[in-house]
């Protein structure tokens, strides 16, 4: 196929530094995953997926025999099979307007929730899917589109996740051990294709997302038939001002994407993105407290490193199975959310430096970059800090 791919992102991108990611699924009902191994950092014994951080990804780790998951699986829900979690996942305190104003206090600038991760339930009616969705059972709702009222209500622009290349509630595959399986497990046919094609072009229609964010590629017949370029254009066409990561296998995205330790090599120029939880998890994780939690301060740190080299950070958070955000991940949010404020106010038109353009002493941790002509310098000691560049100096302290 050939690329359809934007050489520039629109303005509001352009100027977008924080986005808000929402993993919330039926395993969140589970809730459960070793949290010490960060992604792409070196692996445990016995390899990442075996023991995987990620809680979202339950269905497959607890099939992985002699898994910690697999293990604890057995001791409290004996047999059962992970479909049951979905008709336990209530969302009975799920109020999306009040999620909305807490990621407003952050000072974000759009959200993107899972609208289907690779357990394959979705988050709305959609079609196809034979009940296996939340309107048909568990919550039964669709929870998309009061949560993009509510985020547009309060100013931020809505995208959507949809995991294209996984969907384990379809396919009879093995659990995945490494890294190959996925290539050789996930659904590739052009009945898949179809079906994913549907659910993406009907998130489209309903919810005219900003941002359309896939997973795990896309199947190779919707690449090779055509539909998934005639997906894109039709996009394009519908939402004008809307971009497309990079996650298709296929030269149809606007920006580049790293996660975690993962991608860093795409971490160049400006548009970028880059992807990670509070914790070792994008899913609610129980087993997480304090000490596997991003505090305040380091979430400044996070945030800053990434504006000052020119991408976004799209920051996860992970509800539980009512819908609350969990108080670990709130402490730090509402712990950081005044310093955001004060420091968003200074990403609006920014440049990077050039190297060279600042120097801080050993220990003085600092990052820097311009906003509307002025030199911006965040750090543990903002005064210290050399600044070679005319002109103003805007300078802000880590927080405690």
């Amino acid at each position: 196929m050939t690329g359809t791919h934007r050489e520039r992102l629109p303005e509001w991108a352009q100027e977008a530094s924080l986005g808000i990611f929402i993993h919330w699924g039926a395993y969140a009902v589970p809730a459960w995953a070793e949290p010490e191994h960060i992604a792409g950092e070196p692996e445990p014994e016995g390899g990442w997926f075996k023991h995987s951080s990620y809680a979202e990804w339950y269905a497959n780790t607890i099939r992985i025999e002699g898994s910690l998951a697999a293990a604890h699986h057995a001791e409290v829900y004996g047999s059962a099979p992970y479909e049951d979690f979905l008709d336990q996942w209530r969302a009975e305190a799920y109020d999306p307007a009040a999620w909305a104003r807490a990621f407003r206090s952050l000072g974000a600038d759009y959200v993107v929730p899972v609208t289907k991760h690779h357990d394959g339930v979705t988050l709305w009616d959609a079609p196809g899917t034979g009940g296996f969705n939340t309107v048909d059972r568990g919550p039964k709702r669709d929870l998309l589109s009061p949560l993009a009222e509510a985020v547009r209500a309060e100013g931020m622009r809505f995208g959507v996740y949809y995991s294209g290349g996984l969907d384990w509630s379809i396919t009879d595959a093995p659990p995945i051990v490494e890294v190959e399986d996925i290539w050789r497990h996930r659904p590739n046919d052009a009945e898949y294709a179809a079906y994913a094609t549907a659910h993406v072009r009907d998130l489209i229609d309903r919810y005219r997302p900003s941002v359309l964010w896939n997973d795990i590629e896309w199947p190779e017949a919707g690449k090779e038939d055509g539909s998934l370029e005639a997906l894109i254009a039709y996009y394009r066409g519908e939402v004008p001002d809307g971009i497309v990561n990079d996650r298709w296998g296929a030269d149809v995205w606007d920006y580049r994407t790293s996660e975690y330790s993962m991608g860093a090599d795409h971490e160049t120029g400006t548009g970028w993105e880059h992807n990670r939880g509070l914790g070792s998890s994008f899913g609610y994780n129980r087993v997480e407290d304090e000490q596997h939690t991003l505090s305040p301060r380091e979430l400044a740190k996070h945030y800053v490193d990434v504006v000052s080299r020119g991408g976004r950070l799209l920051l996860n958070v992970g509800p539980d199975a009512s819908g609350r955000l969990p108080d670990v991940q709130l402490r730090t949010l509402n712990g950081v959310a005044p310093w955001m404020t004060e420091v968003k106010a200074y990403t609006a038109d920014r440049q990077v430096l050039a190297e060279g353009a600042v120097a801080a002493d050993d220990g003085n941790w600092c990052r820097a970059w311009t906003s509307a002509g002025r030199t911006v310098v965040v750090a543990d000691r903002p005064g210290a800090v050399r600044v070679e560049a005319a002109g103003e100096v805007v300078r802000i302290a880590l927080p405690e």
